[in-house]
């Protein structure tokens, strides 16, 4: 690994307190676990196809 555990930790924690509101003690309360299941789904949205529910779900809230 090229980057130090320190080194990492602290760009995570940039990032969690960037794009997920958190403040330093949230971070470190926070499993990376966790973290990777927050982050996860906003990195991979593109690739996932829309359910079929998620598009009936979505056509009665907007059915102008």
């Amino acid at each position: 690994m090229s980057q130090t555990f320190a080194a990492a930790a602290g760009q995570l924690a940039g990032v969690a307190g960037r794009f997920l509101g958190w403040r330093p003690q949230e971070f470190w309360d926070a499993t990376p676990a966790e973290l990777a299941a927050i982050l996860m789904p906003i990195a991979h949205l593109d690739d996932m196809p829309l359910a079929r529910t998620d598009l009936a779900r979505l056509m009665e809230q907007d059915h102008d």
